[in-house]
């Protein structure tokens, strides 16, 4: 590689003026792209970006066009034309499609032309089976990556995709940024949290989420008040659905339980993921970052049992794995975990797994491997990865952490 060739075209949908989890993992990857070892040059279309959005990945190895329109069909057009201009004068060695909606256009152009390229899918969005031109971008891809095994197996199943060609690219955590820490003493009394045993969930409260399993572990709240009466719930989020869940709490008769924080900015989500006993979301995801996030921060963690916390999770090794739709099964899990016996509540030991597995270093990595530098074709990750230390026993001192570089 040459350091005055662009080796690769990255295309997204929009990164700087929406937020969102694919949001977040695009930025890790251009981060971490500034950080590869090797001399690498990359151009990226952004669909509905604008130029006047702050951006501080902008480089020399990171060049950025944007193309948004108050037309969409104008802006899609223009960025058609610039893309087929742009293929045949530079003849990139491959070009990176960040989302299925796009996969079509690069199909046209890169298949004719000899370009190999690579389709990004996250979640749902290919979960289902697609209509014929979308399966046929995504089957004629040289690979596809995706954050989960989860996603992997869903996407194959429903599209006839084979699964050799997916590789994984899990999204990362920033331990430097996730870390334990005293809890804060006005953000308990804001929420009125003195005494109390906390849960907590992260979660966007729309009404078309509802998988996120807030309302579930509502329902859960009953039972977990029989042997720990102090539990607190504190949701962190806003939307359309919370009039729904503030109302069956009301039901319940648990709504002195329930906290509804609303809106928490990211760089204040670590203060409060310290308040929490345990971060409790029996969810349906592709992936799901804030189960690491919770565990960077020592906190005992609980997911759905059906989707792709599996990873962040490791099969259940490091934390609760719960039918997402059972209340039962939830408030069992948080009477376990509130009474703190289980070596899964061992935050030290979390922390360390979470940042030994998905850290910065481990994504740096797995990035230059999914770009293919330094080998001629990575073996698709398809595994998931090797335990950094043994689980502890109950009421064991931690290991000793060891020191990573994030």
């Amino acid at each position: 590689m040459t350091t005055g060739k662009i080796n690769h075209l990255f295309l997204f949908l929009e990164i700087f003026e929406r937020e969102g989890g694919i949001q977040s993992y695009v930025k890790d990857i251009f981060r971490a792209y500034l950080e590869l070892n090797a001399p690498v040059k990359a151009e990226v279309f952004l669909l509905r970006d604008s130029s006047q959005c702050s951006n501080p990945f902008e480089s020399e190895r990171l060049k950025f066009h944007y193309f948004k329109n108050p037309s969409p069909q104008k802006g899609r057009l223009k960025m058609a034309l610039a893309l087929l201009k742009f293929l045949l004068q530079h003849r990139p060695e491959h070009v990176y499609c960040g989302h299925i909606n796009l996969a079509p256009l690069v199909q046209s152009f890169c298949r004719p032309l000899g370009i190999p390229y690579t389709v990004l899918t996250y979640g749902k969005e290919v979960w289902d089976g697609l209509e014929p031109s979308y399966r046929k971008a995504l089957a004629s891809s040289n690979r596809i990556w995706t954050i989960s095994r989860y996603s992997r197996d869903c996407t194959c199943k429903a599209n006839g995709i084979d699964p050799a060609k997916v590789q994984m690219l899990p999204c990362s955590i920033d331990g430097s940024k996730f870390t334990p820490g005293e809890v804060k003493p006005e953000l308990v009394s804001k929420y009125s949290l003195a005494s109390n045993k906390v849960l907590m969930t992260v979660a966007r409260l729309w009404s078309g989420d509802i998988y996120k399993g807030v309302d579930v572990t509502i329902r859960a709240l009953p039972q977990i008040k029989k042997v720990f009466p102090e539990v607190k719930y504190l949701v962190i989020g806003r939307g359309d659905d919370q009039p729904r869940l503030a109302q069956l709490a009301i039901d319940l008769n648990v709504a002195d339980s329930v906290v509804f924080a609303g809106f928490v900015a990211t760089e204040d989500l670590v203060e409060h993921y310290r308040l929490a006993d345990a971060y409790i979301m029996p969810s349906q995801e592709g992936f799901g970052i804030v189960y690491l996030e919770a565990m960077a921060c020592g906190k005992p963690v609980l997911s759905g049992d059906a989707d792709g916390s599996a990873d962040p999770v490791q099969d259940g090794r490091v934390g609760w794995r719960i039918p997402h739709r059972d209340s039962d099964a939830v408030a069992a899990a948080c009477i376990e975990i509130l009474q703190g016996n289980d070596p899964r509540c061992n935050g030290e030991w979390l922390r360390e797994e979470a940042i030994a597995n998905f850290g910065w270093d481990a994504f740096v990595k797995k990035l230059q491997e999914s770009l293919g530098i330094n080998s001629s074709l990575p073996t698709p990750h398809s595994q998931l990865p090797t335990p950094h230390s043994p689980l502890p026993t109950p009421n064991s001192p931690p290991p000793t952490p060891k020191h990573y570089n994030i």
